[in-house]
C-alpha cells in the first residue's frame, strides 16, 4: 500500500469548457489541478469543511484517500475500507459511506467508531450500496446496484438476495424502506436545494429520472434526461444547475435540465462534489486521478 510520500501531486492541465448555450456562464481557474494520480477507479468524493480535507474512494485498491487542503498532500485515510464507493457528509459532519465489500451503508462517528446504517432488507443482504445522500430530516437515501457483487474487482462476487437493484431510505430508528424498485442499475442521486425533488441516475439505461419527494416517499419517476453521456455521480449548485460526472468530464444543465455546457477532462469521470472554504472548489474523481478547480458558483 503506498505511503503519503508515494502519492505524488502532478502538474495542472488547461481548463477546457465547451459552451453549448448562451446561458452557460460558468467560469473558473484557467488550469485544472490534478491533485493525485495513481488510483485504479476513483469514486465518491466528499469534502469536510471542519477539517479542510477531501476523502475519495479508490475502490479496487480497497482504500479511502484523503487530500489535505492545508498541506496539499494526499495520503491513505483508511485501508482496508470495505471497498467503499460513494460518500457523503451528514448534518453532524460525519462520514457516511457505501461499502461494496461489506454490502452495507455505514457512518464514521467523531471518535472513529463505525455505525452500521443498513446492511439488509427484509432479512436479506443488500447488493453493494453505491451512492448516498442525506435529506433535510436526517434520513439517509442510497442506491443499491450490483456492481460490487458482479465480480471480485470492486468487492466480492456474490448473488442478488433482495430481488433487484433498488433505491432505499434509512431512518434514525433503523427502518430501511424501498422508495423506488423499477431501476436496472440505480447510481448517483441528488436532492434539489429545497428537498422537494430527487434525481437518480440509471446507469444501465443511460438516463436520469426525476421524483417528487413527499413525507419520505417518492412519486413520479419520469425520465428527465434521456441521454446522460454515461452519467454517474450528480450534484446541484446554488443556482439550481445540475452537474453530472460523465465519460467526458462534467456536463452542466440548467435548473430546467437543459444541457448548456461541458467541462472536458482527459479521463472518464465517476463522481464530483463542491467544497473549499467558499464551496466554490469543484472536485472530480476521474478513473485514476483527483482533479480540482475553482468556479464562479457554489455547491448547495
Amino acid at each position: 500500500m503506498p505511503t503519503t510520500s508515494d502519492l505524488q501531486l502532478t502538474d495542472p492541465i488547461p481548463t477546457r469548457w465547451e459552451q453549448l448555450d448562451e446561458r452557460f456562464a460558468i467560469k473558473g481557474d484557467r488550469m485544472v489541478q490534478q491533485l493525485f494520480t495513481g488510483g485504479s477507479w476513483l469514486e465518491g468524493p466528499a469534502y469536510f469543511a471542519a477539517g479542510r480535507y477531501l476523502v475519495v474512494s479508490d475502490i479496487p485498491n480497497d482504500r479511502i484517500l484523503r487530500w489535505d487542503e492545508v498541506t496539499n498532500q494526499v495520503g491513505v485515510f483508511r485501508s482496508p475500507a470495505g471497498y467503499t464507493n460513494g460518500h457523503t457528509v451528514d448534518r453532524q459532519g460525519r462520514l457516511v459511506s457505501c461499502e461494496h465489500g461489506n454490502r452495507r451503508v455505514t457512518r464514521t462517528e467523531h471518535d472513529g467508531s463505525i455505525t452500521v446504517i443498513a446492511d439488509s432488507y427484509n432479512g436479506k443482504r443488500l447488493n453493494s450500496p453505491n451512492d448516498v445522500v442525506v435529506a433535510a430530516d436526517g434520513s439517509i437515501w442510497f442506491t443499491d446496484p450490483a456492481y460490487g457483487i458482479d465480480s471480485d474487482y470492486e468487492g466480492f462476487h456474490g448473488e442478488i438476495e433482495v430481488g433487484g437493484c433498488f433505491v432505499y431510505r434509512a431512518t434514525a430508528d433503523g427502518a430501511v424502506t424501498v422508495v423506488a424498485d423499477d431501476f436496472d442499475r440505480p447510481n448517483g442521486l441528488a436532492f434539489t436545494a429545497d428537498g422537494s425533488r430527487l434525481l437518480v441516475v440509471d446507469s444501465e439505461r443511460g438516463h436520469l429520472r426525476g421524483f417528487t419527494v413527499t413525507d419520505g416517499k417518492l412519486s413520479g419517476g419520469e425520465v428527465v434526461i434521456a441521454d446522460s453521456g454515461g452519467a454517474d455521480g450528480i450534484r446541484f449548485d446554488s443556482e439550481g444547475r445540475l452537474w453530472t460526472a460523465t465519460h467526458q468530464g462534467a456536463w452542466i444543465y440548467t435548473s430546467d435540465l437543459e444541457l448548456i455546457g461541458k467541462l472536458h477532462l482527459p479521463q472518464v469521470t465517476a463522481n464530483l462534489c463542491f467544497g473549499g472554504p467558499k464551496r466554490n472548489q469543484l472536485f472530480l474523481a476521474a478513473t485514476t486521478s483527483i482533479y480540482m478547480l475553482r468556479v464562479n458558483t457554489t455547491g448547495i
